[in-house]
């Protein structure tokens, strides 16, 4: 777990835009109402349905809190930092969709 030692804002940028997506990504195969959807099909939907958005869209944002908490836990705080930067730019990025959907 060499990942976990280093502690940069690059690295904590990097890990926050990728942690949701994974976060989707599992979202998509673990609930069964979208295991018959394409990616394409179910990101459509995320981005296209309010209700989705908000539940979908914190339960991805959740990768980033764990993620957050084992850095600031382990006194990287650099990386911790690009965690919460791309975080709060995730939440701005819902907030704006919800408004003009």
């Amino acid at each position: 777990m060499n990942l976990f030692k280093k502690d940069n804002l690059k690295l904590g940028l990097v890990l926050g835009l990728f942690a949701p997506l994974a976060g989707l990504v599992i979202i998509k195969f673990v609930k069964p109402e979208f295991r018959g959807i394409s990616f394409s099909e179910f990101f459509d939907l995320f981005i296209n349905t309010n209700s989705l958005l908000t539940s979908i869209g914190s339960l991805s944002l959740l990768a980033n809190v764990i993620l957050f908490t084992i850095y600031v836990n382990t006194h990287r705080d650099h990386t911790a930092k690009g965690i919460f930067l791309v975080t709060l730019i995730y939440g701005i990025c819902i907030l704006v969709l919800k408004v003009f959907n």
